[in-house]
């Protein structure tokens, strides 16, 4: 039987759709994406819960020309298989395929690329106030907001900023009371409640009725000073006061998952000449019995899908691994959390916290251990930052779990009030380096060069597992001022972790293996990469140092100089971007020491100036050139230019 979504190869295909086929199309929609991202794997339950508002969305508008713009954009996969996507989707994540959240080089309708969240009401705000200027052609503009990104700051300011200049936007708050983890704070509490119980409504008009019956002249008494306290009444009640009370009309609580419905509060708040917000109550993962009937760990579990994880509609079986099979390495994820946990048992001093990504930094770990020592604060990086400041000047130890690309959220709070102020606050850094399929936006490129420009803050990376457990511990008893420790996604190295963590000096490399004529200097995830390039050279007939800087701030300078001075070259190895990298520190420190013998015999091996696309780290590494052979390739001929001398 044929498919209405096979029709779809273009928004304005839906104008002509009934309302019933169009709710059947949300259905289509949904099969697709359960089908296709249950085998290939990719962000999952956000995506079902939003198929009915797409199809509703660009049943009425008129994409690109009205403005669409969806938050993050783990909830646009329906928008994307809407807008001429639907043949590729099989391809979204993959090294060449579509992006896995929108990119504005991808389609004319992915206004805005999003990968970090709560930023769509700023843009929306931002385009139409240009229209209004008289820029670009004018249309309607609609946000997409989860409840979860309004716990990020930004998304208030940017209300804040469109009921103040009356800027005709809509918002719709896609509200399933989940982002990755349960979200948290009281304005999610608030959601819920509102979501969870809509008698709250008739319940507060038989109160106040109640209040003007009450004996003694007290009602009357009410009802004479009625205004105020009904406002007072409306604040505890009402779910769209605190819209209201920044110029927002409000439209809600609607059913998201009825087509109708949100055409008929689309075509009211198009209409109203000012900023809505139509509150949408879905499910995440609807249509997907395990994540729609699973409760908040069915939810959570299935935020994304792994490869192969769903066959024809359903989880698929279980692979249990062969017998006798060798156990992967622990991921650095787990061996953090673990750490920490130990690291809260030894000192009660030491808090952690996330921002709402408790399992993805693992302090789903000290959740469940100690459960009083962990705090989330919603997605809201820059408060993560503040709070631990707070913590750490009334002598708390706390923790900040962010990976490295979210941190850049919080630059300013690092910078004054950590920084400034020399507070000891441990950053720890997941998904530093290519973190592979979600693409730039989370790629942790960028935290050795934001941060090394600081003052009074250590950085450090780690090259395996069991000296993240010794740097964690460093971090942890360094009294003078914050530390930042950076380590990457994904299998550890395999080594045995210690018993007991020991604290390393701070700003002290070491040697791991003494060679004559070049030596490799690498930092975190470049000293495994430094010895692959060592192994090959050797195979070639090139005697090779390799070390491990271990701090990228302060800079080992005797260790570097050293380097410099016995070997015909330095190279210098680094899972970061070169523009003020470790590398960049290299030459700097050995610069202004007086110790560098000319920047020829400094070679520096990173990432590019430009920003690397998704896709297995594998490839992404082969790409930019960060892998053994091609290092391998880039010092032999670099010595025989620089030398004039043959290789062995």
């Amino acid at each position: 039987m044929a498919k209405l979504l096979d029709r779809i190869n273009k928004p304005q295909d839906l104008h002509s759709l009934s309302e019933e086929e169009l709710q059947t199309l949300a259905q289509e929609v949904r099969e697709h994406i359960i089908d296709t991202v249950g085998e290939i794997g990719g962000h999952f339950g956000a995506n079902l819960g939003a198929c009915e508002i797409a199809v509703a969305l660009h049943s009425m508008l008129d994409s690109p020309r009205d403005k669409i713009l969806w938050d993050v954009g783990h909830q646009a996969y329906p928008h994307k298989v809407l807008t001429g996507r639907r043949d590729q989707l099989h391809t979204i994540r993959k090294y060449r395929g579509l992006a896995p959240f929108c990119a504005v080089h991808e389609s004319e309708h992915d206004i805005m690329g999003a990968g970090h969240a709560s930023t769509a009401i700023g843009y929306a705000v931002g385009l139409k106030e240009a229209m209004r200027q008289g820029q670009g052609e004018d249309g309607h503009v609609v946000a997409v907001v989860g409840d979860g990104a309004m716990t990020g700051g930004v998304a208030f300011e940017a209300v804040h900023q469109a009921g103040g200049q009356d800027t005709p936007i809509v918002v719709v708050l896609n509200d399933n009371g989940m982002s990755i983890a349960p979200n948290v704070g009281a304005l999610s509490r608030h959601f819920n409640r509102v979501r969870l119980n809509p008698k709250l409504w008739r319940a507060r008009e038989g109160f106040e009725e109640g209040l003007t019956k009450l004996p003694v002249g007290i009602g009357a008494a009410f009802e004479r000073v009625g205004p105020h306290v009904k406002e007072s009444l409306k604040a505890f009640w009402a779910p769209g006061l605190w819209w209201e009370e920044l110029d927002f009309a409000y439209i809600g609580v609607i059913d998201g998952h009825d087509v109708r419905a949100i055409r008929r509060a689309l075509r009211e708040a198009l209409t109203a000449g000012r900023p809505v917000v139509i509150h949408c109550a879905t499910v995440k993962g609807k249509g997907f019995a395990p994540a729609e009937e699973g409760g908040l760990e069915g939810m959570e579990r299935w935020h994304a899908a792994k490869p192969r994880s769903i066959t024809n509609g359903v989880p698929a079986a279980a692979v249990g691994k062969p017998s006798g099979a060798k156990p992967p390495p622990p991921q650095y994820t787990q061996v953090f959390g673990n750490a920490l946990v130990e690291e809260c048992r030894r000192d009660d001093r030491v808090l952690g916290i996330t921002a709402a990504m408790n399992s993805g930094t693992g302090l789903n770990i000290l959740q469940r251990e100690l459960p009083d020592r962990y705090f989330d604060v919603g997605i809201a990086e820059q408060q993560a930052v503040l709070f631990s400041a707070g913590l750490a000047l009334q002598g708390c130890k706390p923790v900040a779990a962010i990976y490295s690309t979210f941190l850049q959220r919080a630059f300013d709070q690092i910078v004054h009030d950590v920084c400034l102020q020399k507070l000891n606050v441990v950053f720890a850094m997941d998904r530093a380096g290519l973190v592979g399929d979600d693409g730039p936006t989370h790629h942790g490129a960028f935290d050795i060069a934001y941060l090394r420009c600081l003052p009074n803050i250590v950085l450090m990376a780690p090259r395996d597992e069991a000296m993240l457990v010794h740097m964690l511990h460093t971090a942890l008893v360094y009294d003078d001022g914050p530390v930042a420790l950076r380590y990457p996604r994904g299998e550890a190295e395999g080594v045995p972790l210690p018993a007991r963590p020991e604290p390393l000096e701070i700003g002290t490399g070491e040697i791991l293996r003494e060679g004559s004529r070049v030596a490799l200097l690498g930092y975190g995830s470049g000293v495994g990469k430094a010895f692959e390039a060592a192994d090959i050279l050797a195979e070639h007939g090139m005697s090779v140092t390799v070390a491990d800087a271990r701090f990228a701030k302060p800079i080992d300078v005797g260790l570097a100089a050293q380097l410099a001075a016995e070997h015909e070259l330095l190279v210098t190895v680094e899972e970061g971007v070169l523009a003020g990298g470790f590398g960049s520190a290299v030459w700097e420190r050995l610069s202004d020491a007086g110790l560098a013998a000319g920047a020829s015999r400094i070679m520096r091996v990173g990432l590019p100036d430009r920003y690397v696309t998704h896709g297995a780290p594998k490839l992404l590494h082969e790409e930019v050139g960060f892998t053994g052979e091609r290092i391998a390739a880039r010092i032999e001929s670099a010595v025989v230019e620089y030398t004039g001398l043959p290789i062995a």
